[in-house]
């Protein structure tokens, strides 16, 4: 099943993307859950199934205005340096744990949404990645019973500012610009994709491919950034780990390859779907 939040007369909604439209799930459960984020957290995925089951969407698909698929997670995990071409490009050190660095909710874009570039600067680099969300919280996750507590899979553009990320040892404020981050087009249930699943990543700029790999090249698999980062606290239903990002970078490309006003950039994970988004200028 697809899962996609959204704005319905003006406010946040969350329903199931089906037969080319959206079902809304706040109005087919009555209120019982205010967000997408709410009905991970009470494990109603299947009764979700069920309900949607037969039902005629409300809104075609054109015309909802889609959120970020999570628009307000308590914690968005971030996965550094996670494929060895990347490593490589970049001339780091291949370190034995994983790196990682936090992004804030509202550094986030939705599909079709504007990606902005900043007034501050022109480095606008894209970064096409695979978002884990978390339904099952908990703490010391192991590697073994990582796949109990993945909700689904999304799309995910760690499109980054990279002179400000270069500011000092510390990513953060490279990474969390207003409206940088692109989440979605949807979540695709775990229901739909087995753990483990070899899946394709491909990041296009107007589109010609600047990225390919497949979660086979990860360094650091899914399970266990599932399980480290449980280990530093607690995960919740609705946080996010976005697993890393491939080479082929536009800073490490020769002239560099910055996104600019008019740019369309696209991330494609297979059996997930293409979450798109235009770069303007911030005005």
């Amino acid at each position: 099943m697809k899962l996609a939040s959204y704005l319905k007369d003006g406010r946040p909604s969350f329903g199931a993307v089906t037969g080319g439209g959206v079902v809304d799930l706040a109005d087919a459960f009555g209120g019982r859950f205010s967000s997408l984020k709410a009905l991970l957290a009470a494990d109603a995925v299947a009764e979700a199934q069920a309900l949607v089951s037969g039902q005629s969407p409300s809104i075609p698909l054109e015309d909802a205005e889609l959120l970020p698929v999570i628009p307000d997670p308590g914690k968005i995990w971030c996965c550094g340096l996670n494929y060895h071409e990347h490593v490589r490009e970049t001339q780091r050190e291949l370190t034995e744990q994983p790196t990682f660095f936090l992004r804030v909710a509202d550094s986030q874009a939705a599909h079709q949404q504007a990606i902005v570039r900043p007034r501050e600067s022109s480095q606008l680099d894209f970064e096409g990645e695979i978002a884990v969300v978390i339904g099952l919280g908990g703490r010391r996750i192991t590697e073994a019973e990582a796949h109990r507590h993945v909700a689904g899979y999304a799309c995910y553009n760690d499109a980054t500012i990279r002179d400000w990320q270069r500011h000092t040892s510390q990513w953060g404020p490279g990474k969390n610009f207003w409206r940088t981050g692109g989440f979605g087009p949807w979540l695709v249930t775990a229901d739909e994709i087995p753990f483990g699943t070899e899946l394709t990543l491909t990041t296009r700029l107007n589109g010609a491919v600047m990225q390919q790999a497949t979660t086979a090249m990860l360094i650091h698999s899914i399970a266990r950034q599932i399980a480290y980062v449980s280990t530093v606290a607690p995960l919740q239903p609705g946080d996010v780990i976005v697993t890393g990002t491939p080479g082929g970078v536009g800073a490490r490309r020769t002239p560099p390859v910055w996104m600019r006003s008019g740019d369309i950039v696209e991330v494609e994970v297979e059996r997930v779907g293409v979450l798109r988004n235009p770069v303007i200028d911030e005005s």
